[in-house]
């Protein structure tokens, strides 16, 4: 470790942003996508009670907005003194996915610092970085140096549910509050090679639910019988049967170049007639590298029938369809009809929610901002990406504000590694990435609105 990233590996508030973190974590705010759950509001509380000795300066102001009962978000801001300088946005959620303990061999809501990493379920996603947003959105607050632009904590509910009760909600019914002109969040800083990876991108979401109609009948005289089942398994066989083509975007050359080392082989992933072939020889990367490169459909939930002793004449099989940028509702309904071929006329198509893919540009002011300051911090140069999964990004994009998934891990933190944690079991952060992601987020802030 250089001498620089040692210095910044302790950050004068790491140990506030470990504490914040382990008290999130132990909130245990589980979204399991219902209205009831999440109650995210408790992690509102130990937020509001880290930053009240900033807010009882006088330059921070805090405002706690409910969607539902317990589904509370934190928008915290410090004003700056120039009106026409950014304002940017440290964009958290505060929720996080359910967990199976007995895959555990930690309490995943204990935030135990073990061996200098936080456990704890949250803790990678995307837990630290709130926590490390809400230090230097503290620490700004309390320097005797005013800001020039204002910067903007907005702590959230509902991310891992769709964000419905979250930044939707927000910017439906406060969007004055919400208001800022760039943003950061989650889905950065993992190692792609040498190379810091930066979110600029994330596939859409078109989920699809299949019908399937068949002839009723009892279970005992099958014969002759074509009930829903047998014919869901047919849709399904023919789903597996066929792959959507590669569709090599603009971000596929970069991630190619700064992930694979061997020239052969990184020739034959920029052909998208050769990409399919090549990965299988990908390893642990492979399944980033087929996501990224095409529209991929997967089957989730399967209903039908009511009794065993009934061949059942309706089933529905739902589908997670995620499509890249510039993808369009009619062609996927499209694409679905030329895989179940013979069998389409048989099948009802209806429309999930979604919505479409996004983008930032990787030339605004921000993202040379991120760039700088993570090379000066790491050493290591940037590489811009395409997320297979969504965050509040999206949302942000869709109204025309560029934002970035950010962070700064350390250098044994590969996409593997990093997706290995997201909603994993034994999920944990280690202090050295936090001090890390501390030390970029300060130079970001005061390059933008510092």
């Amino acid at each position: 470790m250089t001498r620089t990233m040692e210095a910044d590996a302790t950050d004068a508030g790491l140990n506030d942003t470990v504490a914040l973190l382990q008290a999130m974590i132990r909130e245990a705010c589980v979204n399991d996508g219902s209205v009831e759950s999440g109650q995210e509001v408790r992690n509102v509380n130990v937020l509001q009670r880290f930053l009240a000795g900033a807010v009882a300066t006088g330059r921070l102001e805090v405002h706690v907005y409910a969607s539902a009962p317990g589904r509370s978000s934190l928008i915290a801001r410090v004003r700056g003194t120039d009106p026409d300088a950014p304002a940017l946005g440290l964009v958290g959620h505060l929720d996080v996915v359910p967990v199976n303990p007995d895959g555990w061999s930690r309490n995943p809501f204990g935030g135990e610092l073990i061996d200098g990493e936080i456990w704890g379920r949250g803790a990678v996603d995307m837990l630290y970085l709130t926590a490390a947003f809400a230090t230097v959105l503290r620490d700004a607050a309390l320097s005797d140096t005013p800001l020039r632009g204002d910067l903007v904590l907005l702590a959230v509910a509902d991310e891992e549910a769709g964000s419905e009760h979250g930044i939707h909600w927000l910017l439906r019914e406060h969007a004055a509050a919400v208001h800022v002109t760039e943003a950061i969040s989650e889905s950065g800083g993992m190692r792609m090679g040498r190379h810091v990876a930066i979110e600029v991108a994330e596939k859409g979401s078109a989920g699809r639910r299949l019908v399937v109609h068949g002839t009723p009948g009892h279970a005992s005289i099958p014969y002759g019988a074509a009930g829903a089942v047998t014919r869901m398994g047919e849709v399904l066989n023919r789903l597996s049967s066929v792959t959507p083509i590669a569709q090599l975007g603009p971000l596929w050359a970069a991630f190619v170049n700064a992930r694979i080392d061997d020239p052969e082989l990184a020739e034959r992933m920029l052909d998208p007639v050769r990409l399919d072939a090549v990965l299988p020889k990908l390893g642990g990367i492979a399944g980033y590298a087929h996501a990224i490169s095409r529209i991929t459909i997967s089957p989730t939930i399967l209903r039908s029938g009511h009794t065993h002793n009934v061949i059942p004449s309706h089933g529905e099989l739902d589908l997670d369809i995620r499509t890249l940028p510039g993808t369009t509702d009619a062609e996927v309904d499209e694409l679905l009809r030329a895989m179940l071929g013979d069998l389409a006329d048989a099948v009802e198509i209806e429309h999930l929610r979604g919505w479409p893919a996004t983008a930032s540009p990787a030339t605004t002011p921000l993202f040379a901002a991120i760039e700088r300051a993570v090379t000066e911090v790491s050493g290591e140069p940037v590489v811009p990406i395409m997320a297979a999964g969504g965050s509040d990004n999206r949302v942000l994009r869709g109204i025309g504000i560029p934002a970035y998934g950010f962070g700064l891990l350390g250098p044994e933190w590969s996409y593997e590694k990093y997706r290995e944690g997201v909603h994993g079991n034994n999920e944990r952060i280690d202090l050295g990435s936090i001090g890390l992601t501390l030390a970029a987020l300060r130079r970001i802030v005061a390059d933008r609105v510092g």
